[in-house]
């Protein structure tokens, strides 16, 4: 499964702490979600979604396979 939400963080140029509060979670939620040891429910995925403007498939889908070359 892919994470985005790291890289849209950083980009945006947010610290933890800000997303938690805009996302109204604890900074150790977004940590554990960064990591990967905690998959957001599905209203913080859609809200994490939309606050990036992305959709929740981008920000936590499984990678598209990658054509095998012969």
């Amino acid at each position: 499964m892919t994470n985005e939400v790291r890289r849209l963080r950083i980009e945006h140029g947010l610290t933890q702490q800000q997303l938690a509060e805009a996302m109204r979670v604890s900074r150790q939620t977004i940590n554990a979600i960064e990591a990967g040891r905690y998959t957001p429910s599905l209203p913080l995925a859609i809200a994490l979604a939309r606050f990036f403007k992305s959709s929740v498939e981008e920000m936590f889908g499984e990678p598209e396979e990658q054509p095998v070359v012969e």
